[in-house]
């Protein structure tokens, strides 16, 4: 009973990426077949399993591709990385006294860093992605359009972050944006009207925006693969979630 809901469930999803009228054919053809085997339809779960971690993995490297460069996160609008909630009025303040100088220098190294750092996120992410299990992958191959990338998610994020933490505190450093920061915060904290100091520790603030970055790319290349026959550009990908039409 469990391995016709399976099947039944791989037909659903066939059907959503694909050609509807091909694709009821063959559920249909899969369903009537009754295969009490180790497979859905022709896809076994061994390569439905890696054709989920695969997907995964395509699009960590698609993340890394977009970000890992000089305006990757600075250039971006949607990922760009600004000061931190608490420091805005910081932001605010500084500027308005003639500092905007220091604060625009503080954003540009603040960006540099993250974009330093998703370059040594890859393995973090892969290793991640290995501990997924075929169970997991099977359910997520029958989940919705970014199921992969939410379990992924929810799994990983704070074993990610205590991974990946290091990074940024490193690219933080190197690119001299600690320095910046805590020099516009110290000025700011001095200021007789900061009655609410502004905390000027960095790593956790830039760890979470450069993760949620990624994950949003892993997101975007998730749902690529699964409406787009064009976008799964390997023979496990074509077969896992079907063929170019």
């Amino acid at each position: 009973m469990l391995k016709r809901t399976l099947l039944l469930a791989a037909g659903v999803l066939c059907l959503s990426i694909s050609s509807g009228a091909q694709i009821l054919k063959k559920a249909s053809g899969i369903l009537k077949s009754g295969s009490t085997g180790t497979s859905t339809g022709s896809v076994t779960e061994g390569e439905a399993g890696m054709g989920i971690k695969e997907a995964l993995e395509k699009g960590v490297s698609a993340g890394i591709s977009l970000l890992n460069k000089e305006n990757g996160f600075f250039g971006n609008d949607l990922y760009k990385v600004l000061l931190p909630p608490d420091a805005l009025k910081a932001e605010k303040t500084l500027r308005s006294i003639g500092l905007g100088g220091e604060v625009d220098k503080a954003i540009l190294q603040i960006n540099r860093a993250a974009e330093e750092a998703v370059g040594f996120a890859k393995p973090i992410f892969v290793n991640a992605i290995k501990q997924m299990t075929i169970t997991d992958a099977l359910n997520l191959l029958r989940g919705g359009q970014r199921s992969a990338t939410d379990y992924f998610q929810s799994k990983t994020t704070e074993s990610l972050t205590a991974a990946f933490s290091p990074v940024i505190d490193s690219a933080l450093n190197r690119t001299s944006a600690t320095k910046y920061y805590s020099t516009i915060v110290t000025k700011y904290n001095e200021l007789p009207i900061a009655f609410n100091k502004v905390n000027p520790d960095l790593k956790g603030y830039v760890t979470e925006k450069a993760i949620k970055a990624l994950f949003d790319q892993i997101a975007k290349e998730e749902l690529a693969i699964r409406q787009n026959p064009g976008a799964r550009t390997t023979e496990l990908l074509k077969k896992v979630f079907g063929g170019k039409s």
